[in-house]
């Protein structure tokens, strides 16, 4: 075989392999619990006349995603008695998802509010949980050529995880009482449950910390000692800004889209769909290039597009509600969005050690929540001074700092095989 057939094949052979095939699966059940508390139980919720205030109390279930690296050490440390330190926490957070998620079957939002409670705090952390073994396995089992694809594969069975517990749900809610969809929903997490039958334990396997102290304080020394503590810094700052213009950009704009004029169908058909297929396209797209040019080449060129496709929606602010530039601003906007979170994602992937991959992806990826916060907090008050096309400029020019900080923690010309 010549060269260039042979670099043809291991193209397509990343592409297309049973690493992938595991990516999407795990992305499917991985989105599947957060949809659920996300889209689900608030229309369940109002559908039985719960009131607006309360439902929106539910929103604090998030909790455990921004903090879950607090018990990953737990996952990092121990192993259960069956089918390995991965795969055997994989099964216990799946099968008590099901049972969770069907137990909604049994009770009835106006007579027991109290017990509904109780049931999405404990699938927000058993979900949570669920993430940082699955993210965990992703790392250990995909090369770090095939972090951008295997990532981008993820994130998009993720994403259209949603269709269950928001569309399928939805219309089955119109045909069948609600016990019946809780149990329907419920039964995709079977899904999950066959996946980790079949797949093979990490290659990992048995480099486990031999104390809980180890797993806690161990991922934390080995990721400062690793590099000076001031690049240390410096990647932990870069990955709080890479998307901050992004995030506050994206953080109102359904309020935004409202106040140009556009009705709420507009809104619902165009923008939303916009959003769906440009944040595939985009994550798919960048999982391929990244094969390419690699993790840290991708950073700086998906930087970029994410910050240019931010003035879609300044264009947008000026012309008004415009159906054509509606389209184009968000979908532009959302091809970055992609890019850029496929490129991030990578980026924390290659930046764990395998030793403690659970704590340390727990960890980073939970510092890349930070910002999302803060822009959906500060906003509001932003754009109530400023005016919607002055805070779309200030979302571009927030974005610069996160690039120029790739000139220390990812320069164009470093080999995309180091630790950073």
């Amino acid at each position: 075989m010549n060269e260039r057939a042979f670099a043809e094949t291991t193209f397509w052979q990343k592409l297309f392999n049973r690493r992938m095939l595991i990516c999407i699966f795990t992305g499917f059940i991985s989105g599947l619990p957060l949809y659920v508390l996300y889209q689900l139980i608030p229309a369940w919720l109002r559908t039985e006349g719960i009131d607006l205030a309360t439902i929106g109390l539910f929103a604090l279930v998030g909790f455990p995603y921004t903090w879950k690296f607090v018990w990953s050490p737990i996952m990092d440390r121990f192993v259960p008695p069956f089918l390995g330190r991965r795969r055997g926490w994989m099964l216990v957070t799946q099968v008590t998802l099901l049972i969770l998620i069907a137990s909604f079957a049994a009770f009835n939002p106006q007579d027991n509010l109290l017990a509904i409670i109780f049931l999405v705090a404990g699938i927000a952390f058993f979900s949570a949980s669920q993430d940082i073994v699955i993210d965990a396995y992703r790392r250990e089992i995909l090369p770090d050529d095939e972090l951008g694809v295997g990532n981008s594969y993820f994130m998009n069975a993720y994403k259209l995880s949603s269709l269950v517990p928001g569309s399928l749900a939805f219309v089955l809610a119109d045909i069948y009482p609600w016990p019946v969809v809780n149990l329907v929903v419920a039964s995709f997490m079977v899904v999950g449950i066959v996946t980790t039958l079949i797949i093979d334990e990490s290659s990992q396997e048995g480099w486990e910390p031999k104390t809980l102290r180890d797993a806690v304080i161990n991922p934390f020394v080995e990721f400062f000692s690793r590099r000076e503590v001031g690049a240390s810094v410096a990647i932990l700052l870069f990955m709080l800004l890479y998307k901050l213009g992004d995030n506050m950009a994206t953080a109102l704009e359904t309020p935004f889209f409202i106040d140009l004029g556009f009705s709420m169908t507009q809104i619902g058909v165009i923008a939303k769909i916009s959003k769906l297929w440009a944040a595939i396209f985009g994550s798919i797209v960048g999982g391929v290039v990244m094969i390419k040019l690699g993790i840290n080449r991708s950073l700086w060129v998906f930087g970029f597009v994410q910050i240019l496709t931010i003035l879609g929606y300044v264009a947008l602010s000026i012309v008004g509600p415009d159906e054509f530039m509606l389209f184009v601003a968000v979908s532009l906007e959302y091809i970055g969005v992609g890019l850029g979170g496929v490129a991030l994602l990578a980026f924390i992937s290659r930046l764990c050690n395998l030793h403690f991959t659970a704590t340390q992806f727990a960890l980073l990826s939970s510092l890349v929540a930070v910002p999302r916060t803060f822009a959906n907090a500060s906003t509001g008050f932003i754009i109530e001074a400023v005016g919607y096309t002055q805070f779309f400029w200030i979302c571009f020019f927030a974005a610069i700092p996160g690039m120029l900080m790739l000139l220390k923690v990812a320069p164009w010309n470093a080999p995309d095989d180091t630790r950073s």
